[in-house]
């Protein structure tokens, strides 16, 4: 029997880390075995490539960066998620392709066709049962209401112009796949925003 993949998709700081905690803990409280991972990372040649693109120090042009994902991207599914969802398992994802669409076909302006032709190998055998996106415009994230400085990795050292981009991709990528993608709009109360995904993997059938 086929497993099940899910992915978490959203902007920078609106609160998508403390969703999948509450979602791992919802599961184990649940008695529901799941496989947590994250892109770029889940395998130990793409937690290498990872230190490399969110590398500060580094500057790499837009095509070399959504290259180094796919290649990481190509380890996750092999060594990681196939088998894990062959295997009968239900995995969840940090982040997967549409992180691609947004952040690099759309803020890196290489255009959807290309991150689309360079990720085929994905889109044919590995595409997501399920995405959740959190939808929330990065100028008005959690973390920017509260006047957090940001101190990261390099793309949550982007400009806000620049995330506000990777936001319309987000935006545009979800209208193009609506059975696929379950829009979230967060709410204050984190716990609300926890039982809107909950109940959304349910009446996808992700989860029990």
């Amino acid at each position: 029997m086929r497993g099940k993949f899910v992915t978490l998709e959203g902007c920078e700081g609106v609160g998508k880390s403390t969703q999948l905690n509450m979602l791992k803990n919802y599961l184990e409280t649940t008695r529901q075995p799941a496989v947590f991972t994250r892109e770029p990372g889940g395998t130990p040649e793409a937690e290498a490539i990872r230190k490399i693109i969110l590398d500060i120090d580094l500057s790499v042009s837009a095509r070399v960066e959504a290259l180094l994902f796919v290649a990481a991207r190509v380890s996750h599914i092999e060594n990681l998620l196939l088998p894990s969802i062959n295997e009968g398992k239900l995995v969840i994802s940090d982040r997967y392709i549409d992180s691609s669409f947004a952040y690099q076909g759309f803020a890196r302006e290489l255009g959807l066709d290309y991150v689309k032709e360079i990720n085929k190998y994905a889109i044919e055998n590995c595409l997501p049962d399920c995405t959740v996106f959190i939808d929330m415009d990065p100028e008005f994230s959690w973390r920017r209401q509260k006047g957090s400085v940001v101190s990261g990795d390099r793309m949550e050292k982007e400009s806000i112009s620049f995330h506000k981009k990777v936001y319309l991709g987000y935006d545009a990528v979800a209208k193009l796949y609506p059975e696929r993608i379950i829009r979230i709009v967060p709410d204050i109360d984190k716990t609300v925003t926890h039982n809107r995904i909950i109940q959304a993997l349910k009446s996808k059938g992700m989860i029990q």
